[in-house]
């Protein structure tokens, strides 16, 4: 087993991936190695990296897609410690969680929802 590959064990331990995810991840960036005639991951350049991405997007089923990115975006931003814009959001858009902080809407528990009665009551009033 290469250092690598051992470091990204470790960083997969230690963010809790559980062992079905750390096998998946493991054989994403080992496709990746392979598609570049077994390059070492860590020598390929960005460009490289997302020009595999585009392959298995074409090639692939959604499922593998996913996989293969969050698997080699967590090898590269992780294990590597490289931020590169591929692994960005490239939107101009805010994410889901961005739209819940601005617009929160309020939780109710079973027994605080609105019943029937406040609304017969307003109405008849």
């Amino acid at each position: 087993m290469t250092q690598l590959r051992t470091r990204m064990i470790e960083d997969m331990k230690l963010a809790g991936h559980a062992d079905r995810t750390q096998r998946i991840y493991i054989q994403a960036v080992r496709a990746l190695s392979k598609y570049h005639d077994n390059r070492p991951p860590d020598r390929l350049s960005e460009e490289e990296v997302r020009g595999y991405l585009v392959w298995v997007q074409e090639h692939g089923a959604r499922g593998t897609f996913q996989a293969s990115h969050y698997g080699i975006k967590f090898f590269y931003r992780n294990t590597l410690g490289v931020n590169w814009a591929l692994f960005k959001k490239s939107s101009g858009f805010p994410g889901r969680g961005a739209c819940r902080r601005r617009f929160p809407t309020p939780r109710r528990s079973a027994s605080s929802a609105p019943s029937a009665t406040r609304f017969i009551a307003a109405a008849s009033a």
